[in-house]
C-alpha cells in the first residue's frame, strides 16, 4: 500500500470552498451533478456562503461535495489511484463514494438525512464541541468523566492524536471542561465551528435513522481499502463500511488509531482533499515517515506530481 486519500469533516468548512476546487473536468461534473441533487433535496443553490454554512446540513453536504469533487479530479484528471481512503466524521461518506460503496447521489441523500437528524437532536442550541490540545487522551477521558452529569453530559468525541482530543457535550459542560483542562495543563482549548454535538450519546437516534436508511442501499464491493471512524481499523466489505457510516455519529472517531494503522500498512503518501489541512498536520505528528500532502496547501498539480513519485 502506498497512497491514501483523506477527507476532512466539520470544522474544515470555509465560505466559497465549492467555488475554489481544482478546475478539472471531473470536478466540474461532480459539482454539476451535486447541484441537481441538492435542488431535489430542497437545499439552497449556494451551499458555501457564510450564512448557509451556519447550518450543519449545508455544511455536511458541502464537505462531501468538496471531497468527492477534489478526489475525482485527482483520479480522473491527474491519474492517481488511492489504495486506501479514510474520512474524518462526515468525510467518511466522501471516502465511501471514492471506494465505490456509495454513489454520489446516495451519499448526499444520506448526509442530508444525517445532518437533519443531528440538527433535531441539538435543536435547543445548547450543544457544542471543543478540541483539547496538550493533554494525554487518558487525562481528557478522565476529565470528561468528572465533568459529565445526567443534565449536562460531556464525552470524548474524537481522538485525533496522542495529545489532541475533541470533546462533545452541552455548552455548560464544555465551560466546566475548559476550566478543568486549564488546571490539568492543556495548552489550548478551542471551541469548534460546529453547530451540533456529535459522536456521542445525544446522536443515538441519528445512528438508528442512518442504519435503517443505509440498509436499503445496494451492497457493492469496495474498490479500495477503507479505514473506519469507530475502530480505526481497515475493512474491505460493504457491510463493514455501511455499519461504520451509520454508527459513527454516536461513537468516538478514532482517527489516531487509523493514522497509526496507515503507517503500519506501508502507506507512503497521503493526500487531504479540499477544504483544509488539519488532517495533513495530524499525519505529520502521528506518522512523520508518511509524506502528507494537502490540495489546499500544496495545490493539485504539485500534489499529483509528488504523489506519483512517492507511490510509484
Amino acid at each position: 500500500m502506498t497512497l491514501a486519500f483523506l477527507f476532512p469533516g466539520q470544522g474544515a468548512q470555509r465560505p466559497g470552498m465549492l467555488h475554489n476546487l481544482p478546475d478539472t473536468p471531473a470536478t466540474a461534473a461532480v459539482l454539476s451533478q451535486s447541484r441537481r441533487i441538492c435542488d431535489e433535496l430542497g437545499l439552497p443553490a449556494e451551499l458555501d456562503t457564510p450564512r448557509a454554512l451556519r447550518d450543519t446540513v449545508a455544511t455536511q453536504v458541502s464537505l462531501v461535495i468538496a471531497g468527492v469533487g477534489c478526489a475525482r479530479g485527482l483520479v480522473a484528471d491527474a491519474g492517481l489511484a488511492p489504495e486506501v481512503v479514510a474520512g474524518h466524521s462526515v468525510g467518511a461518506f466522501a471516502a465511501a463514494v471514492i471506494a465505490g460503496v456509495l454513489t454520489l447521489r446516495e451519499a448526499l441523500v444520506a448526509v442530508h438525512l444525517r445532518g437533519e437528524s443531528m440538527r433535531v437532536a441539538c435543536a435547543d442550541g445548547g450543544w457544542g464541541m471543543a478540541a483539547v490540545t496538550g493533554l494525554p487522551v487518558r487525562t481528557v477521558q478522565e476529565l470528561a468523566q468528572r465533568v459529565t452529569t445526567p443534565a449536562e453530559p460531556l464525552w470524548v468525541a474524537n481522538i485525533n492524536s496522542a495529545t489532541q482530543t475533541v470533546l462533545g457535550g452541552t455548552v455548560t459542560a464544555l465551560r466546566a471542561a475548559h476550566d478543568a483542562a486549564g488546571r490539568a495543563g492543556a495548552t489550548a482549548f478551542d471551541r469548534l465551528d460546529i453547530a451540533v454535538a456529535s459522536h456521542g450519546p445525544v446522536q443515538k437516534n441519528t445512528a438508528r435513522t442512518l442504519r435503517d436508511h443505509l440498509a436499503t442501499l445496494p451492497h457493492r464491493t469496495p474498490a479500495t481499502g477503507y479505514i473506519t471512524n469507530t475502530g480505526g481499523r481497515s475493512v474491505a466489505t460493504a457491510d463493514a463500511i455501511l455499519d461504520d457510516l451509520a454508527s459513527s455519529s454516536a461513537h468516538p472517531v478514532r482517527w489516531y488509531d487509523g493514522m497509526r494503522l496507515m503507517a503500519e500498512r506501508g502507506i507512503r503518501c497521503t493526500i487531504e482533499t479540499s477544504p483544509g489541512h488539519t488532517l495533513t498536520r495530524l499525519i505529520g505528528s502521528v506518522a512523520p515517515q508518511i509524506t502528507a500532502l494537502s490540495v489546499d496547501l500544496d495545490g493539485p498539480a504539485i500534489v499529483a506530481a509528488r504523489a506519483k513519485r512517492l507511490s510509484g
